[in-house]
């Protein structure tokens, strides 16, 4: 996003933030009633490639871990050490994000693998608030090659290596690239807040990041 919508922090931000987390959750919604199939999905001529890693100099896949609760998130490179809650499903049946009154939080979408576990898991957080930036406000500028840990409830220390980073639009959002694995069997993690441009019109953003990244290491 532009440095001007980066900087927008006044009244109008909760609104802003709150129409782009609605794109994101029905993205969300779709994804959890069935659009992955545990493949590979195509990639679409859509969607802003900020930083493509593919695998060629990244390290290699590690086995995926059994399912545990999220706890904690760090990502070096940003400087953020976040704690993680699960968030279930609204009324709407989208994904309830962390409360605006928590912008340091991340939260995990629960129904879904926990991070290590094969599959894609999902942690979402807010990139501003109506008074100052949030806990994913630096997350587009993430490059591939970068780590990010998650702290788990069974006491092991999940690494992953990010190897892809895009803006997908809100116009033909596609559920199944952000949220679906992208090689089988594989332990994947997805972090996802808002991006593009803001939207004068909509009073929204335009896009969603999303950062993808998997698993090769384990610690603890």
């Amino acid at each position: 996003m532009s440095d001007d919508d980066q900087g927008r922090t006044g009244g109008a931000g909760r609104l802003v933030t709150g129409l782009a987390w609605a794109v994101l959750l029905f993205g969300l919604w779709l994804w959890g009633r069935g659009v992955t199939d545990g493949g590979t999905p195509a990639r679409p001529a859509t969607g802003d490639v900020l930083a493509v890693g593919g695998l060629a100099g990244l390290p290699r896949a590690e086995r995926p871990l059994g399912d545990a609760v999220p706890q904690r998130v760090d990502i070096p490179a940003l400087g953020i050490q976040a704690p993680v809650v699960a968030r279930g499903l609204d009324a709407q049946g989208a994904v309830d994000p962390p409360p605006y009154d928590q912008p340091g939080v991340v939260g995990w979408y629960g129904a879904g693998p926990g991070p290590g576990a094969a599959g894609a898991a999902v942690l979402v957080g807010h990139v501003d608030t109506e008074t100052r930036p949030a806990v994913f406000y630096q997350l587009s500028t993430l490059k591939p090659g970068r780590r990010v840990r998650v702290f788990r409830a069974d006491g092991k220390v999940a690494e992953f290596t990010v190897d892809d980073v895009r803006v997908l639009p809100r116009e033909g959002f596609d559920a199944r690239l952000a949220y679906g694995p992208r090689e089988p069997g594989r332990a994947e993690l997805r972090l996802i807040t808002c991006g593009g441009t803001f939207d004068r019109a909509t009073r929204s953003y335009t896009a969603n990041v999303v950062v993808s990244s998997y698993l090769t290491g384990t610690t603890g």
